[in-house]
């Protein structure tokens, strides 16, 4: 009975096409991520690329469904892979690092050894004299390569830990000094599709 049963079940309609389904929307909706990654960043000659290949995968996976409608397998593995491949696609642009930020850092405490270290690190920084509502105070502006945001963010702790600071993304730069980019997977990509320039 059990050899029956098992005998006459469609694994491939209610196994394997679900995981096809599932890992097809995981790469297309992290190519997705990722173009929208690419188009905040200015990255544009890549973007045609990625969206050429999200769309078709998303077409073949539509249609399969489609075909499918009737199977409750293919609906979970398509809904499955839509959330993975939101988070893997977040996961990717996280280590990629793509970037500029700024880091804004206020105290009124003596700065010279978070300044020094700064410099050591070769790190740009620009030192204000400024006055905060609870009298002068000191603000150091430093534009930095994504990557680095977690060692400056250290080096604030180390020598001024009381200081405020914040964060930000930076849209466009033009010259400065920076830390040396040590190679990448992101570096192949960004000599083959370099930013387009903001008009």
């Amino acid at each position: 009975m059990l050899h029956s049963i098992f005998g006459s079940f469609d694994y491939f309609s209610w196994i394997v096409l679900p995981i096809i389904i599932f890992f097809s929307r995981v790469c297309d909706v992290s190519l997705g991520t990722l173009r929208h990654v690419f188009i905040s960043k200015g990255f544009r000659k890549i973007v045609p690329v990625l969206g050429f290949f999200e769309v078709l995968i998303w077409i073949i996976v539509v249609a399969q469904v489609m075909k499918n409608l009737n199977n409750a397998a293919c609906y979970l593995a398509y809904a499955a892979g839509f959330a993975t491949g939101t988070y893997v696609g977040l996961l990717i642009e996280e280590r990629l690092a793509l970037g500029l930020q700024v880091i804004r850092i206020i105290t009124n405490q003596n700065c010279e050894e978070l300044t020094t270290a700064l410099r050591q690190e070769n790190h740009g920084m620009t030192l204000v004299d400024a006055q905060g509502s609870m009298g002068p105070v000191k603000m150091i502006f430093t534009v930095i390569k994504r990557k680095n945001v977690q060692s400056v963010v250290e080096l604030i702790g180390k020598h001024n830990p009381s200081a405020f600071y914040s964060v930000e993304d930076v849209k466009k730069s033009s010259q400065g000094v920076f830390t040396k980019s040590s190679s990448s997977a992101f570096s192949t990509v960004q000599k083959m599709f370099p930013a387009g320039k903001s008009k």
